[in-house]
């Protein structure tokens, strides 16, 4: 079973790119994030045609994850829970053949300090408080996405460049650090433990061109979903395409 995560940056935008990945990497599960579209305007009958199941939670013009698979989703749950007022379309979950996959696009929450880094550290207060019911069921499990955090300075070109941005704040990496404790596996970090491992590259000053990158999307998995890992990669070949997204795919493999 291939599980990935993907930050399209606009379905609409990004459509050939998507449908030609999905065409060309097979994934059982894929989960996007920014998907920048209103439930309505998700191409799914495009996607539905290449035998995909379509699940979204969107958002007119900013945020949306959606998850999309070649099997029934089944108990699908849109929104983190903890704070009803909060309208950003940032969550989805579902099950997928006995696994829990959830779509995570968490808060950028630049600039720092301010309103918007206050939201993005509450968000993640909602989400190990939620992570940790997940758990309890002792499932399968994996919390797919663009986390907006970079976990260590290996895992940037330049750190010195990022020092003051909300990626890579000590209360972000401490939540993140947090989340993980709880249970759960850096799927990347568990078959590549040491090294870099990009997977978004700015449109930017040549970024990709001279491979200055960060790491910031992640698939973190219970430990009953990693006892059955066998692989887990980053699909650089999306970014190197005319009009890509920013982000490429990462993807893991389970067992059966």
């Amino acid at each position: 079973m291939r599980i990935a995560t993907f930050n399209i940056n606009g379905v609409k935008a990004r459509l050939p790119r998507l449908l030609g990945w999905i065409e060309t990497f097979s994934p059982d599960v894929a989960c996007l994030q920014e998907i920048k579209s209103i439930d309505e305007n998700f191409p799914r009958l495009e996607i539905e045609a290449l035998g995909y199941k379509v699940e979204t939670h969107g958002q007119k013009g900013f945020n949306g994850v959606a998850i999309l698979s070649k099997h029934e989703i089944s108990d699908v749950k849109r929104g983190l829970p903890g704070d009803d007022s909060d309208e950003q379309a940032r969550y989805i979950e579902g099950t997928v053949k006995g696994v829990r996959i959830a779509s995570i696009y968490l808060p950028n929450g630049n600039p720092q300090p301010g309103p918007k880094f206050d939201y993005k550290l509450a968000w993640m207060d909602r989400l190990i408080a939620h992570a940790k019911e997940l758990l309890a069921a002792e499932m399968p499990l994996v919390l797919a996405g663009d986390y907006n955090v970079i976990p260590e300075d290996i895992d940037c070109h330049n750190p010195a460049a990022w020092a003051d941005d909300a990626l890579t704040q000590p209360e972000s990496r401490q939540r993140l650090r947090t989340l993980i404790n709880l249970g759960l596996t850096d799927a990347l970090r568990q078959i590549k433990p040491s090294g870099p491992a990009y997977t978004f590259w700015d449109y930017q000053a040549g970024a990709w061109q001279k491979d200055h990158g960060i790491r910031i999307d992640h698939l973190l998995l219970s430990a009953e979903a990693a006892d059955r890992l066998e692989d887990c990669a980053v699909d650089r070949g999306p970014r190197g395409l005319d009009t890509p997204s920013d982000h490429t795919p990462v993807w893991i493999k389970l067992r059966d």
